[in-house]
């Protein structure tokens, strides 16, 4: 997956470096929050997925903005948060937050009866954990910790583009 780097760097509205931004950062978060209010206040489990998933993206998404690394795309933001944030984020995390973007695909797009109900439930569960994980995240980087990952973020882009070169 880390060869999806390169892809995601070189696609319109992938991902690229930014100037890091508390402001946005704290905004994503208020985004994040409002998502999760909204999850508690739907009854389909359908919406319940559709909001819990945009909690957890919102509030991964204001990590990345604290960094300075813009990503319009869902996939290529997940992929962040595996290679760039391993150190942030558990493996389970990452697996959460990834079966949440394709339970939200499945409900959102197609007439799905895979038990939408218990995946609403598990990340009922999950999500205010998330959202109170990467706000600690975003108060605590400092601007070191900010420098080095932007750094890897550059290490890790190049290097996944001279794989796809050689490969």
């Amino acid at each position: 997956m880390r060869d999806r780097l390169a892809w995601c760097a070189g696609i319109k509205n992938g991902v690229m470096l930014a100037e890091p931004n508390d402001n946005l950062a704290t905004a994503y978060l208020k985004k994040a929050e409002d998502a999760l209010d909204a999850m508690h206040s739907v009854a389909s489990s359908d919406w319940k997925i559709s909001t819990a998933y945009y909690s957890l993206y919102f509030s991964l998404y204001s990590v990345l903005t604290k960094i300075g690394i813009k990503s319009e795309n869902h996939t290529c933001t997940i992929v962040l948060m595996q290679h760039l944030l391993e150190g942030y984020f558990t493996s389970d995390e990452f697996e959460m937050v990834e079966k949440a973007r394709q339970a939200r695909v499945e409900t959102q797009y197609y007439i799905t009866s895979d038990a939408p109900a218990i995946v609403s439930d598990m990340l009922a569960n999950q999500v205010p954990r998330f959202l109170v994980k990467c706000r600690g995240i975003v108060d605590g980087l400092t601007e070191k910790e900010v420098q080095s990952l932007r750094k890897t973020f550059t290490r890790l882009i190049e290097e996944s583009r001279n794989r796809r070169h050689v490969s």
